[in-house]
């Protein structure tokens, strides 16, 4: 018979609800007193704890014949490997709890959830980790270079025209000042074309992160083309510049989603698939930022603000060789199965990746006796012609949808709506911000509405506000408060991009081909997004010059084919790993020829066929 010891000074054996004593007010008699003692009673909503205590025995269980709860985990109060709080639970018969008052287990059930949640967190450390590595020095930088060349704009076009002067003696014409300005804006998607089709050879050989490495070569030598330009006095240098950070952005604009899609596990490719857009809204708006009066806005800091571009270059050097490679690479180009399982169990966070590497071996046995496919071979093979047109049509939709048009003309917008010129420069930043917070919604939801009904909603979206936008432009002379409208537009229609084209779009050349044609299919699609890229640039100007506020119609035509063909011919790829997407996508390439009924009249001769 255990000795009952006394309760701590100051507390009282407590009184139950059927009127007896409980005996089991020491803390060393009872597991509830025990915690209770210790912690419960500081809490004024928890001191009538055993007033739902059944009538007490003369005495106390002996210890080896208490039984515990079996609800708990615990067995008995000395397991090995159970948190301290979890070995005091209350013995049964004296000690259960009446049916009035049930007692929530805190400590059997709490903890253990906690626990899962930062198992996965740190599960996905590594691939977080990847994601960031890869697109600090990947898309950023196209988004980054992208917007920081607004902002000094009069100033290099003086830096132009006063080196002319200084070695002929006379300044350069205006227009062709224009004319030297314009090269060097047109040449970095110029370059993006050449490093679109780089990015192809360099994923085979190199491999998807090396190749992201090997990429940084265009961008150390271009900063250091643009830091050193005003002191050599070359216009030149800026030029050259421009071509090969151009040249960096195109790989990185191919390599990286393609190094993401097959890092990350299917259940979450679509998230990790949609980090590309959510940098390349990021550089935008960092772009911005940087470009500030109060930042490196100043006439005398542009060769550092173009040369910025360095320091997400040295970022990714510094981070991305102490990640692992793409383990779909390793395996079905390198073939190193030892190698791929080391990489899926970082990426993963465990080393239970035995189903997922059953999948990749399925992937390499469809793939096996394959070589990987140069980009004309895609349009030979009718098996892939679905792919490439679902790859055509809504990359060039990408681009001819009207977003570069929307952010060219907000400044004007913004000045017409009666922002003051020195807050214009606030609001742009404004622009940027929306596309950005577009991106990690879409992030969020890809999973779960799938690519689909984004596209969709974004195309038809981005139809809805260009028409209002449109016709605000149009009436903003007569009805005071249209250009107000105009400007709502601006942001509403970017949101709707970010949300749906901006980020899915890049995900299809990873999804809808498989290992051999993927990096081709991503030579095609950068080779067609930089082209039209460079002819939008090209042609906006005299678009707004002929149209006028009707601008806007031929690309509301754009978002209308985009929205129609993704609901009638683009196939859900949610959940599904690439072997199961292939298989579906060749079911609907050759529907027509397996399903066709056989002919059954008399035999063609081919030499009268027609």
């Amino acid at each position: 018979m255990e000795e009952e010891r006394e309760p701590p000074l100051g507390r009282q054996p407590r009184v139950t609800a059927q009127g007896t004593t409980c005996p089991y007010t020491a803390p060393g008699a009872c597991a509830l007193s025990r915690v209770r003692w210790g912690r419960a009673f500081r809490s004024p909503g928890r001191l009538d704890t055993h007033r739902a205590c059944a009538p007490a025995p003369a005495a106390p269980p002996p210890l080896g014949e208490r039984s515990y709860n079996a609800h708990c985990a615990c067995a008995s109060p000395s397991a090995p490997g159970i948190p301290r709080t979890q070995r005091h639970c209350a013995p049964l018969g004296a000690h259960a709890l009446s049916p009035e008052r049930p007692r929530r287990r805190r400590f059997c059930a709490a903890n253990p959830v906690l626990r899962r949640m930062l198992e996965k967190c740190m599960q996905g450390r590594v691939l977080l980790l990847t994601i960031c590595a890869a697109g600090i020095g990947g898309t950023f930088q196209f988004g980054y270079n992208l917007s920081i060349i607004n902002a000094p704009t009069l100033h290099i076009q003086e830096f132009i025209n006063e080196t002319w002067r200084v070695r002929t003696g006379q300044p350069l014409p205006r227009h062709l000042v224009l004319l030297v300005w314009s090269l060097i804006v047109s040449l970095y998607p110029l370059g993006g074309l050449f490093g679109a089709l780089l990015a192809g050879p360099l994923a085979v050989m190199l491999g998807r992160k090396k190749s992201l490495l090997v990429n940084n070569i265009f961008v150390v030598a271009a900063a250091s083309l643009f830091g050193f330009s005003r002191r050599a006095g070359s216009f030149e240098m800026v030029i050259l510049g421009r071509l090969l950070i151009g040249v960096s952005a195109g790989v990185s604009m191919s390599v990286q989603p393609m190094y993401l899609g097959e890092s990350a596990p299917k259940e979450l490719r679509g998230a990790v698939a949609m980090t590309p857009a959510i940098f390349t809204a990021l550089g935008i708006v960092m772009g911005q930022v940087v470009g500030l009066r109060e930042v490196l806005g100043d006439p005398w800091a542009w060769p550092l603000l173009l040369a910025s571009c360095l320091v997400p270059g040295v970022l990714q050097l510094a981070s991305l060789p102490l990640l692992p490679e793409s383990p779909r690479y390793l395996l079905i180009d390198c073939g190193d199965t030892e190698a791929c399982l080391a990489a899926l169990q970082r990426l993963r966070g465990t080393a239970d990746v035995a189903q997922e590497l059953s999948e990749l071996d399925e992937e390499r046995a469809a793939c096996r006796g394959q070589r990987a496919r140069r980009p004309w071979e895609l349009l030979q093979d009718r098996g892939l012609r679905r792919q490439v047109t679902s790859l055509a049509v809504l990359g060039g939709a990408l681009e001819l949808c009207g977003n570069d048009s929307v952010y060219a003309v907000a400044s004007s917008v913004f000045r017409g709506a009666g922002v003051p010129d020195a807050e214009v420069q606030y609001a742009v930043v404004g622009t940027g911000s929306c596309e950005l917070l577009a991106a990690c919604v879409s992030c969020v939801l890809i999973e779960r509405v799938g690519r689909r009904v984004l596209l969709i909603a974004g195309y038809s979206l981005m139809t809805c506000w260009g028409s209002i936008f449109t016709v605000a432009l149009c009436l903003q002379s007569s009805v005071p408060w249209m250009p107000y409208l105009a400007m709502s537009c601006i942001f509403a229609f970017i949101l709707s991009f970010g949300i749906g084209p901006a980020g899915v779009t890049g995900i299809l050349a990873t999804e809808l081909f498989d290992q051999k044609s993927r990096p081709a299919a991503y030579m095609v699609c950068g080779a067609l997004m930089w082209i039209l890229l460079f002819l939008v640039w090209l042609g906006f100007p005299f678009i707004m010059e002929g149209l006028s506020h009707f601008f806007y119609v031929p690309f509301l035509g754009v978002c209308v084919c985009g929205a129609i063909y993704t609901a009638f011919f683009l196939p859900e790829t949610k959940g599904k790993s690439f072997l199961e997407i292939s298989e579906e996508l060749d079911r609907l390439s050759f529907l027509k020829q397996n399903q066709g009924p056989d002919w059954s009249g008399p035999e063609v001769i081919l030499s009268t066929e027609l």
